[in-house]
């Protein structure tokens, strides 16, 4: 009987603590980079290029926005990266926000796969944003706890909603606890 207990609690144990840790897992870093050179701005997952290219290329500012998925799951969206050879500018959308054929026909290529985000508003989240800079069609993704007047005294308008973001800060070991 002592025996039979101890091994169901540690399978419970197990399958508790596994599925929160590849919850954890899961979870990838955003960050936003700029490019000095073209003033434009990128979205980029954690893992998606090496800051050692990202940094030989030109860009700069390196900021962690939020936290997204690497896996598709229910309540989740896919977010794809385009780039513009002759803009040089950068985009990230969402799955079915735009066609394939719209996006090649406005010079968009090298449609990557990002990350998977959230669609729905839950507890330790943030909404995000695109904004568009029309001179230069340049395109910034914006989480809402964002100071947004740097981006408007710069000419960004045109703000569109795109997904929710997981948001993490110095509290984050609280949260993993739960």
């Amino acid at each position: 009987m002592k025996r039979t207990i101890i091994v169901v609690t540690t399978v419970l144990a197990g399958i508790l603590f596994g599925n929160k840790s590849f919850a954890q897992d899961d979870l990838v870093r955003v960050f936003r980079w700029f490019i000095p050179e073209d003033q434009q701005y990128v979205t980029v997952a954690d893992g998606e290029y090496q800051d050692g290219q990202l940094i030989n290329w030109g860009w700069t500012d390196k900021t962690l926005m939020f936290y997204e998925y690497r896996t598709p799951g229910p309540g989740r969206v896919a977010v794809y990266g385009w780039s513009n050879p002759v803009s040089r500018a950068h985009i990230s959308v969402c799955e079915d926000e735009f066609t394939d054929d719209q996006m090649l026909k406005n010079g968009y290529t090298q449609k990557h796969l990002q990350y998977y985000a959230l669609t729905r508003r839950g507890p330790n989240t943030v909404c995000v944003y695109r904004w568009l800079l029309s001179k230069r069609h340049s395109w910034i993704t914006i989480p809402e706890d964002t100071d947004t007047d740097v981006y408007l005294k710069k000419g960004y308008h045109h703000k569109t909603y795109q997904y929710y973001g997981v948001y993490r800060s110095v509290d984050a070991p609280i949260y993993d606890q739960l």
